[in-house]
Order: structure tokens, then C-alpha cells, then sequence
């Protein structure tokens, strides 16, 4: 539910992106709101959310991106059942 879905009609190619809306409508909700909150007292997601704005994304945008990373952190603790670790650093970086 948090996919970017592009709408274009023929050779309208301006039209501004958003989210798609198939998932759970409860779900993104509830994540948009963990987003606000992690913004606020995660460092890892404050960073994301500061840079993107100093970059000159919307407001929406950047705790859209927030709500991503909140996915894919706990996607990531859920399928390799280990605990959440704040300064992890990826190995691939």
C-alpha cells in the first residue's frame, strides 16, 4: 500500500505521483502515524526525514519514505528473528 503509483494519461506525463492505495487503507494509517512519532525519536529516521527536506521534498513525501524504512526495519527483524540494533550499519554500504 505504500508502492509509488504513477498516473499518466497518453502524453500527460506532469501529473505528481503518489502512493497506491490496494493495501490496507487501517495499516498505512497506523504506520504514517509510527512515522510522525519516529521522526521525532529515531535517529536513523530523523536523518532520512531532515535530509530529504533540506533537499526540497514535500513534507508528505519524506515521512512516506520514513514509513518505508520503518517497513523494511522491521521486515528485515521479523524474517532473520534477531533484535532491533540503532547503530546498525549495513555491510553493504
Amino acid at each position: 500500500g505504500l508502492a509509488p503509483r504513477e498516473h499518466t494519461s497518453g502524453s500527460s506525463i506532469k501529473n505528481k505521483r503518489g502512493i497506491c492505495k490496494m493495501g490496507s487503507g487501517h495499516l498505512r494509517s497506523t504506520l504514517y502515524m509510527c512515522a510522525i512519532s519516529a521522526k521525532k525519536h529515531n535517529a536513523a529516521c530523523r536523518d532520512l526525514y531532515d535530509r530529504l527536506r533540506a533537499a526540497g521534498k514535500p513534507a508528505k513525501l519524506a515521512l512516506i519514505a520514513v514509513c518505508n524504512k520503518l517497513l523494511k526495519q522491521a521486515f528485515a527483524i521479523a524474517t532473520k528473528g534477531t533484535k532491533y540494533q540503532p547503530d546498525f550499519k549495513s555491510s553493504l554500504a
